[in-house]
Order: structure tokens, then C-alpha cells, then sequence
């Protein structure tokens, strides 16, 4: 086999599932024989593009208000959804979390891409967000993020300052449209299968194993699973 095995994966750092999911497929990559010959593309998509932050805003509230349940309901939804996250190491603190228009942070991942820094970046925003409760709405805290990851600040700051990469989010988000992602996260594993939620570990083992073994790359997906189960879309998280 020539070329390396890709796997693309559509993600919001706003989709706490997305989280969960990069954790699962880290984890069958652990144990994957041929993870050096794998590489991952990370790919935008905005849950809520047209979101307004307020400093108002409320997570259980709006969770509440979204669903129209009373805040009870999504109080028990956001600890169902830390007590899951624990499951794969992760420490979610919701109680934190600052809502946030994702679009600013998805062009500054395309700067990452660029670098080959992607992986480091998605890895920060989702910490910053689900466990930090950073302000993901600030341009200083982006910029901050993305020099920690060892970003240029001058090319930081040209990217965040202008609408550089726009397009690009917007092209990914097309591609996810023409081949069916209506929830995140979204795996698809050398153009021929795809997976879609957060789901265990196995499955995207065995994916893997499966792809090695045929050997040969199709342009067509197929999806491998049809719940939307553990995964978000724009009308919340499943």
C-alpha cells in the first residue's frame, strides 16, 4: 500500500461527543498495527453557524429552551454527558462553559492544518471549552491558543483579524452536505466507509483493520452504521 490510510473527520469543538469520539479513535489507533502509516484530516462543521454569544447566555438554559424541557431535564443531560465523557479520561465541566459561534476558531484550525498542527489545536479548543471553560468567542483567547500549539502569532493574528479561511470551513461543510453528515462527529476512513457518532473503541478498530486489509480505495462511502446515537447535529446531542 503506497499511500498512507486517511481518515477524515468532521467535528465541532462545540459537540462534546466530538471530544469523546477523537478519544476512541486515539484509542483504536493505540492498538492499531499499522498506526504510523494512518494520517488524519480534520474537517469543519458548525453546529449552529448562526449563533449570537451573549454574555447572558446559560448552557442549561439554553439547552432547556432549545429542547423546550424544563432545566431539570438539561441538567441531567449535561451529567449524563460528563459521566460518559469519564469513560475515556476526559473531565468535562459544564457548569463552566461559555457558549460560543465556533466559525472563528474553525478558520484558525485551517491555519493549523496548514502547519500540520491541526491534531494539537482540536485537542486545545476542545479542552479550553468542555474542560477550561475558556471564551472561545475571544479572539485573544484563539490567538493565546493557537501560539500555544506553536502557531506564528503574526499569522495568527492575520487569520483572525480578517475572514481568511472562510471558504474553506464553508467548502468542508459542503462535503459533509454531498455525502450525508447530519451529525457530529463524522469518520470516513479513505473515501469508502464512514462512520458517524462517537462509538466504541471496536468499531473504529475494526474499520481500520478492515480498510488495511482490502487494500483498495473507493470514492464511494458507505456508511457503516445507522444510529445517530452519541453524536450531535444542529438540533442538539443525542
Amino acid at each position: 500500500m503506497g499511500n498512507k490510510l486517511k481518515i477524515q473527520i468532521w467535528s465541532d469543538i462545540m459537540c462534546p461527543f466530538c471530544y469523546i469520539g477523537k478519544r476512541r479513535i486515539e484509542e483504536a489507533l493505540s492498538q492499531f498495527e499499522h498506526k504510523e502509516a494512518v494520517a488524519i484530516e480534520w474537517k469543519s462543521f458548525e453546529l449552529d453557524a448562526s449563533f449570537i454569544p451573549s454574555a447572558d447566555d446559560n448552557l442549561i438554559e439554553h439547552l432547556a429552551e432549545k429542547y423546550q424541557k424544563d432545566t431539570d431535564w438539561a441538567q441531567t443531560m449535561v451529567d449524563n454527558m460528563a459521566q460518559n465523557a469519564k469513560g475515556v479520561g476526559l473531565d468535562f465541566h459544564f457548569e463552566k462553559a461559555v457558549l460560543a459561534n465556533s466559525h472563528n476558531a474553525h478558520r484558525l484550525l485551517h491555519l493549523a492544518k496548514k502547519n500540520d498542527l491541526a491534531n494539537e489545536l482540536e485537542e486545545l479548543l476542545f479542552k479550553s471549552y468542555l474542560t477550561d471553560g475558556k471564551d472561545l468567542n475571544s479572539l485573544t483567547t484563539l490567538s493565546e491558543l493557537g501560539i500555544a500549539v506553536g502557531l506564528e502569532a503574526d499569522a495568527v493574528a492575520q487569520v483572525l483579524h480578517s475572514n481568511t479561511y472562510s471558504e474553506d470551513v464553508k467548502q468542508d461543510i459542503q462535503e459533509a452536505n454531498a455525502i450525508g453528515v447530519r451529525g457530529v462527529p463524522f469518520f470516513v476512513f479513505d473515501n469508502k466507509y464512514a462512520i458517524s457518532g462517537a462509538q466504541p473503541t471496536t468499531a473504529f478498530l475494526q474499520t481500520l483493520e478492515k480498510v488495511w486489509q482490502e487494500g483498495q480505495f473507493d470514492t464511494k462511502v458507505t456508511l457503516l452504521n445507522t444510529s445517530t446515537d452519541n453524536s450531535c447535529d444542529i438540533n442538539g446531542c443525542d
